[in-house]
């Protein structure tokens, strides 16, 4: 390979990448950062700040463990670059509660049983919490059946086709729909 090609097809093997300093608001708490500018949020979250609720799945955004909430927003965290997200409020699963003053959707998560394993539910919890706020904003989503309404019928098929980027291999879905459900319908959030 020539010394043209080698700039095409990236760094060469001796080379590093030049690190890039950034500061992260994450969970209430602006923590500065020295990082590849390459790195994902996801690997910044666990291996940078060691906040290991957020589960590395598919790392490709096929499988919604990594979800976090970016400005109350769920995003795949494993498919965006820490550096994009200087400023914004970043909410990890560690974010929202913890033992001893859990968030009504990881009591909701626990009371209807909406894990198994565990693995997915850090994900399972964000992504349902940045979802209420969707259908409070009044977005539509495929299986909401009328647009025109000011207000969305929160249905299980409503729930599912919402939370269908969050893949539960234990099959807990029933129970996840349940809980969310249940906080929809009057628990808090």
């Amino acid at each position: 390979m020539s010394d043209s090609d080698t700039g095409a097809a990236g760094r060469s093997q001796g080379e590093t990448a030049q690190l890039s300093a950034i500061e992260l608001n994450v969970n209430d708490q602006v923590r500065g950062l020295e990082v590849d500018p390459r790195t994902s949020l996801l690997d910044a979250l666990r291996e940078h700040l060691r906040l290991s609720g957020t589960k590395k799945g598919c790392d490709h955004g096929q499988c919604g463990a990594c979800t976090v909430l970016i400005n109350g927003r769920r995003v795949n965290s494993c498919l965006t670059l820490a550096v994009m997200h200087e400023g914004d409020e970043i909410v990890t699963i560690e974010g929202l509660g913890d033992p001893d003053g859990l968030h009504p959707m990881q009591r909701a998560f626990v009371e209807r049983d909406g894990f198994q394993c565990g693995y997915c539910t850090p994900g399972q919890i964000c992504s349902a919490v940045g979802m209420l706020a969707e259908v409070e904003a009044g977005w539509p989503s495929h299986a909401t059946a009328d647009v025109a309404l000011p207000r969305i019928a929160l249905t299980d098929e409503e729930i599912r086709e919402r939370m269908s980027g969050n893949i539960c291999r234990c099959a807990a879905y029933p129970n996840i729909v349940a809980a969310i459900r249940g906080i929809a319908e009057g628990g808090q959030e």
